[in-house]
């Protein structure tokens, strides 16, 4: 018969550790959108100065280089990226990079439905990078800075040609906010307000480089646009995308959750603070793994471990001796009891990817939960363990 153990006396304060939609803002309160403008037109004036006010702050935090077009787009970090995808490829071979689902989603995208004819595959299983050496500057690159589902990243983004010929499209939804990106390396990258700063779903952003502006000006694709996907009238951009005049309605309530979430962020020191917040927090995850037997890191080299979608692999031998079927049944056990006790929530591994836990460590946390979450880990584990072996 199982003995319950003793539980950890320290709570997190917040349990909401979801990779996406990420917890909100320290602090937040529905009392901070009472400014929404609810029941007006987005077209109007006054909605379009705050669509552009959004726009502005995004560009400001994320120090975007002079030139970088900002704009809100449909459809969330997906919807961002098909634009990007529909409208700029095509003239060019395209590399795709794939270490997770998200990335091996666009791969499927490019492969299946745009069916273009040169395409080259770099991909690597959950954990790793592709060996990114082998991209060609001569051609677009398609990749995910940071795998949410693997909790790999690439480093940086020297192997990136300065003189390339083609574009770099890149999705970082679960970057931006908490690792430098060398913008101009960068031609067309995309987010979403929920992944980021804990802001509400179905609203994508979308980031060009002047490259990019060329390249929708003076290339039409073979295949045809949703309204959705248009960025150009007449062979030139649609400028008034980029200033706050959205393609299809926006949510003025999520606006202004995703506005207040900016001005914390200004408020707390801009770009270099959010970084150093997500890094404590993995830090304080990090060195609770390197102390636990139990417990790895599903990205084995540290120059590559994500500071925001942490993902933790189990590594006890008796775990990885079980069946698949099993590892899964084990951790969604630790998943469930960490959610009755109102501790942490949402950190089940993503469905694709190897069974384990997957904790979010972006700026929106604070370090104190992070801490107090790891005992609980330990105590989640130790109850499962017990639990199967009465079972047996």
């Amino acid at each position: 018969m199982m003995t319950a153990l003793a539980k950890p006396p320290v709570r997190p304060a917040d349990p909401r550790f979801s990779t996406g939609p990420t917890t909100k803002i320290p602090g937040w309160s529905s009392d901070r959108l009472d400014g929404a403008l609810l029941g007006r037109v987005h077209r109007s004036g006054v909605a379009k100065a705050r669509l552009k006010r959004a726009i502005d702050l995004t560009h400001e935090l994320l120090q975007l280089p002079e030139g970088y077009r900002v704009a809100i787009v449909p459809a969330s970090d997906t919807g961002a990226v098909e634009m990007a995808l529909w409208s700029l490829l095509g003239p060019r071979g395209v590399d795709l990079l794939a270490w997770e689902s998200f990335g091996a989603g666009w791969v499927k995208d490019v492969r299946d439905q745009l069916k273009l004819d040169d395409v080259r595959v770099f991909d690597a299983d959950y954990g790793a990078l592709p060996d990114l050496s082998q991209v060609s500057a001569d051609r677009d690159i398609v990749f995910t800075w940071n795998g949410t589902t693997s909790g790999v990243r690439v480093p940086d983004a020297d192997w990136i040609a300065a003189d390339r010929q083609g574009l770099a499209i890149c999705d970082a939804t679960s970057a931006v906010f908490a690792q430098a990106l060398e913008w101009s390396k960068l031609d067309a990258v995309t987010f979403s307000w929920q992944k980021v700063l804990g802001g509400e779903a179905a609203h994508g952003m979308l980031i060009l480089s002047p490259r990019a502006v060329e390249r929708l000006e003076s290339y039409t694709p073979p295949w045809p646009l949703p309204k959705i996907f248009r960025m150009t009238a007449k062979g030139k951009l649609n400028e008034a995308l980029f200033e706050g005049a959205t393609i299809n309605t926006p949510s003025m309530l999520c606006l202004e959750d995703y506005i207040v979430a900016l001005e914390w962020a200004r408020g707390m020191g801009g770009l270099e603070a959010l970084i150093a917040r997500a890094d404590a927090n993995t830090k304080a995850l990090t060195d609770w793994v390197e102390a636990t037997p139990w417990a790895g890191l599903l990205a084995t080299d540290p120059a590559t471990r994500s500071n925001t979608s942490v993902c933790l692999s189990i590594v006890d031998p008796a775990f990885v001796a079980m069946a698949p079927e099993a590892r899964r049944a084990f951790t969604k056990k630790m998943v469930g009891l960490l959610e009755a006790e109102g501790v942490a929530y949402d950190i089940g591994s993503y469905r694709d990817a190897p069974p384990g836990l997957r904790i979010w460590c972006g700026a929106t946390v604070e370090t104190s939960n992070i801490e107090a979450l790891c005992p609980w880990l330990d105590w989640a584990f130790e109850t499962a363990k017990s639990a199967q072996a009465d079972a047996a």
